[in-house]
């Protein structure tokens, strides 16, 4: 029954995540867009079209890429792992997570001391907070614990996460 909640919570986090993170390349893409026609249509390219466009990728990215870990959409070399018995399979499969699990985790925490580090501190061209461009970086590396320890635990009782898709 947990299993079933945790899966539930986690389908949810990761639908809203990849909606956001798909707005904010819509938002980057109309940014670019943008400072495009103003430079080569009206002469005068606005100053904070750069700095917007990479501080929404910055965030579109590393969120998306967290939810990779749980729907398992990452680059993956299986030939390996496809040739294993299936026992060495699983061990290597749950080997993976953990790494991905320990690797979220050491983003979250160094994350988060990079944005309470550099909150004080503006970008000049969009006056907000410098850690704003750093706080996907704990944001997506405690997702991605979330979802390496749902895959864990859905290992551990035989099963596989339901992804989103197919």
């Amino acid at each position: 029954m947990m299993l079933a909640g945790l899966a539930f919570v986690s389908r949810w986090i990761s639908r809203g995540t990849l909606a956001f993170a798909a707005l904010g390349l819509i938002v980057m893409t109309g940014i670019i867009g943008w400072s495009v026609f103003a430079r080569y249509v009206l002469g005068d390219a606005p100053a904070w079209a750069e700095q917007a466009a990479l501080l929404l990728m910055v965030w579109f990215v590393l969120l998306a890429a967290a939810v990779g870990v749980r729907e398992q959409f990452h680059l993956g070399m299986t030939a390996a792992t496809d040739a294993m018995p299936q026992g060495l399979r699983r061990a290597s499969r749950i080997i993976a997570m953990l790494g991905i699990a320990g690797f979220g985790a050491a983003m979250g925490v160094w994350g988060g001391e990079l944005v309470a580090r550099t909150w004080a501190f503006d970008i000049p061209t969009l006056g907000v907070p410098r850690g704003a461009a750093y706080l996907p970086l704990p944001i997506a590396g405690w997702l991605s614990v979330l979802f390496a320890l749902e895959h864990l635990l859905t290992e551990a009782r035989g099963r596989k996460v339901e992804p989103l898709w197919s």
